[in-house]
């Protein structure tokens, strides 16, 4: 399902600010006016909480770090903007969790390749309102006369807007990895915060005991309590904590849950925290977190037993891909009515298709297809695929436009933005714009698991071909 929604700027309607309560058992030097509540006092009564849409804010980060496992996908767009299933991309199953929450105040901060991303949200999410002040606002990295540099981390890139996410006086905040492929039902992530009476609540992958997912691991004890924590094995070297004591973890897997980067904090909390207690943090995952348990604050965990991908890895943004087309009930749902998916609508003529012999795929908005076969492959949008090309086990991004005969391209202007006649290709990612020529063989011929041929146009991980965006591809080539 593609909709689109709604943009809006700031109204100058105020949210009622619920439940207050003076805070003193994290110390007294704080300025009153962030104090919300007493933490051993839930934020509020749960029958007296406003609606989602009023209480909670989404901060939605948009890209995971300079140095992506996702390169050379990553390497002119961010995470959150890699197309997935043909017409959409990941950020799109972040901030379509948000609104199927009934979360309708969306924060996205953006920082690294993040142009696409930024024109993908600020276009996708127009056209119809969310709720009375409900909006998707892009916050991208900024420079300011008390910050010139770049957001040096999660933390720092909050602390950084609190000016601006303290515009509604919302009880809690929703921090959420905009990268990762899963449907969740917000709400009861909230009500079990709520419930719990948490400082701050983290949602936990069930399905992985004692894996590491990128994001550390917790210890819980029997009712969900955070004991511990462990940060995964590329510890950062720039620590502002101590936290030895979090590290010494015991064997039993039972009660040690992978982190999935996703956080609810109560409004006081975050900002004390950011503020007061750790100004100098940068990242929350390893310093906040962290922080946060050795100042014995309670946080509780939410397992999350669902379908999740992180898309750590070329193999796995491979798999969730091809996890598209199969019938299966452990793969993420493209087609569920009750959570829809939303995205930019973009006007695509249909798809024509010429004596082509398709099965087991996806095919996406206004492609152009001749006597070719497909087979168990995601095509996106915009691709061209000529005659007699074999296609198989694959994903092609396809293009931001149409190729358009009779314009001076260089050397290569024979070459179309598409895949070329008689061309085969097998078990292999295709970019967007790539111009792959004919009678091309893109096959791993010598069955290389790992290679970087990027001068070339290509890379190989785990045994994938990832041809480059924008790549060229010469008629006859073997790969």
């Amino acid at each position: 399902m593609v909709m689109s929604l709604h943009y809006s700027l700031y109204s100058n309607v105020k949210l009622p600010l619920f439940c207050y309560k003076p805070a003193s058992e994290f110390g007294s030097k704080f300025h009153p006016n962030l104090f919300i509540k007493n933490s051993s006092e839930p934020e509020c009564l749960n029958q007296l909480c406003p609606p989602a849409n009023q209480s909670v804010a989404a901060i939605v980060f948009g890209d995971g770090s300079s140095h992506s496992r996702l390169y050379p996908l990553t390497k002119r767009r961010s995470e959150g903007a890699i197309p997935i299933a043909g017409n959409y991309r990941l950020i799109d199953a972040v901030v379509s969790n948000c609104i199927n929450s009934n979360i309708t105040k969306i924060y996205a901060l953006t920082q690294y390749n993040s142009t696409s991303l930024n024109s993908h949200l600020s276009r996708a999410y127009s056209g119809a309102r969310l709720s009375k002040e409900g909006f998707v606002e892009v916050i991208a990295a900024y420079q300011s006369p008390d910050d010139n540099g770049w957001f040096q981390g999660t933390a720092d890139a909050i602390r950084r807007c609190l000016w601006l996410l303290e515009e509604y006086p919302v009880v809690e905040f929703l921090v959420l990895p905009g990268y990762h492929l899963y449907k969740m039902d917000y709400q009861k992530l909230i009500d079990t915060h709520r419930r719990s009476k948490a400082d701050i609540t983290v949602s936990v992958f069930g399905n992985k005991k004692g894996e590491d997912l990128g994001f550390g691991i917790f210890k819980l004890n029997d009712e969900n309590l955070v004991l511990e924590f462990r940060e995964n094995h590329e510890m950062s070297t720039r620590k502002s904590l101590s936290v030895e004591n979090l590290v010494n973890f015991d064997d039993n897997e039972k009660c040690n849950f992978p982190s999935m980067g996703i956080y609810v904090i109560n409004r006081n909390i975050m900002i004390k925290l950011l503020t007061e207690y750790f100004p100098t943090a940068n990242d929350l995952k390893s310093e906040l977190i962290p922080g946060a348990i050795s100042l014995g604050m309670k946080i509780h965990a939410y397992q999350f037993n669902g379908y999740w991908e992180d898309m750590r890895t070329i193999e796995a943004y491979y798999r969730a891909n091809m996890e598209t087309i199969q019938k299966t009930n452990k793969a993420y749902n493209f087609h569920d009515r009750d959570s829809p998916l939303y995205t930019l609508p973009r006007h695509l003529p249909p798809t024509l298709v010429t004596d082509a012999v398709i099965t087991d795929s996806v095919i996406g908005d206004g492609c152009i297809l001749s006597k070719c076969r497909i087979k168990g492959t995601v095509v996106g949008m915009r691709t061209r695929i000529g005659d007699k090309a074999v296609i198989e086990d694959s994903v092609i991004m396809g293009s931001d436009t149409y190729h358009q005969t009779g314009i001076s391209e260089g050397e290569h202007t024979s070459i179309p933005v598409g895949i070329g006649e008689g061309s085969i290709i097998r078990k292999a990612i295709i970019d967007k714009n790539a111009r792959i020529g004919k009678n091309v063989m893109i096959i791993n011929k010598d069955n290389v698991q790992d290679g970087n041929m990027e001068a070339n146009g290509y890379i190989i991980a785990g045994g994938i071909i990832v041809i480059i965006r924008s790549a060229i591809i010469p008629d006859g080539s073997i790969l």
